[in-house]
């Protein structure tokens, strides 16, 4: 129903931030994350919303950037997983990292999380490592850092094979795809060959 918000930001708290739009304050229930992201009161901001409705509540949320939202809505098609825990997941790993540990199976990066345990890290991976898959490229979050140093392309095919040896699959078939890749595009970091290999592999 509402895509964003543009306005100016009137007061924000860790848990939530008003925006002011030609006079209408509109109250956005907002991760850590987003806080960190907002300006001061009175700026100009942009946040991404989605509208949560329930039979005794319905609730704002409020976004810093479209990949945050998009892996806001893809945590509630997980079972047992709704807006308030999405939003705790959000607060307590930046997106690319919620990636990468869904993309590897590595959910004991998920335990800290104020209320995700084994169960629900769990759920979360398997029940949304096809969906992220499924992603447009560039949109998954998987994006790397600004500044940081490029891994070799030695580093980078020994932990795509790693975190695919992890999620199962076969040795042969996962070094294949990974020098295939890597050989191919010697740019990608290791997260873009984990995700062209699976797909690789499944068509394969």
């Amino acid at each position: 129903m509402f895509a964003y918000f543009r306005g100016r930001l009137a007061s924000a708290v860790p848990e939530e931030a008003v925006i002011d739009v030609s006079g209408v304050g509109y109250r956005l229930l907002i991760s850590a994350s987003t806080y960190r992201r907002l300006p001061l009161p009175g700026e100009e901001i942009l946040l991404y919303s989605h509208l949560s409705v329930r039979e005794d509540a319905m609730h704002l949320y409020g976004f810093s950037s479209e990949a945050e939202r998009q892996l806001f809505r893809l945590l509630l098609l997980t079972t047992g997983v709704g807006p308030k825990l999405a939003l705790a997941v959000l607060s307590g790993l930046p997106v690319h990292e919620v990636h990468e540990a869904i993309m590897t199976n590595a959910p004991e990066k998920l335990y800290g999380i104020t209320g995700v345990g084994k169960k629900t890290a769990a759920r979360i991976i398997l029940e949304l490592r096809d969906r992220i898959l499924k992603l447009p490229p560039g949109s998954s979050g998987l994006t790397a850092v600004a500044g940081a140093p490029a891994a070799s392309s030695a580093q980078v095919r020994e932990d795509a094979l790693s975190a695919l040896l992890t999620l199962g699959f076969a040795r042969q078939a996962a070094q294949n795809a990974v020098t295939a890749i890597v050989a191919e595009h010697p740019h990608f970091t290791a997260e873009e060959v984990i995700k062209s290999a699976l797909v690789a592999i499944r068509n394969s």
